[in-house]
């Protein structure tokens, strides 16, 4: 079946569907991207704050 191309071009209602799911899992894919950016983020702050903590508890032991 081929479907010639005009200036009145229009989707079959499966093309629109298709592209529907496309732009959703983009959505999906893009919001998984966020979710791991801000685990990263929490992860790196985590051990900073860790690190410090560890420094300030030799130091203290270290005074003693």
């Amino acid at each position: 079946m081929s479907k010639k191309l005009s200036k009145n071009f229009s989707l079959t209602s499966t093309e629109l569907s298709a592209g529907k799911a496309f732009h959703r899992s983009n959505d999906k894919r893009k919001t998984a991207t966020e979710y791991e950016q801000a685990q990263d983020a929490f992860r790196k702050n985590y051990e900073r704050l860790r690190a410090e903590r560890l420094a300030r508890e030799a130091a203290k032991s270290n005074e003693k």
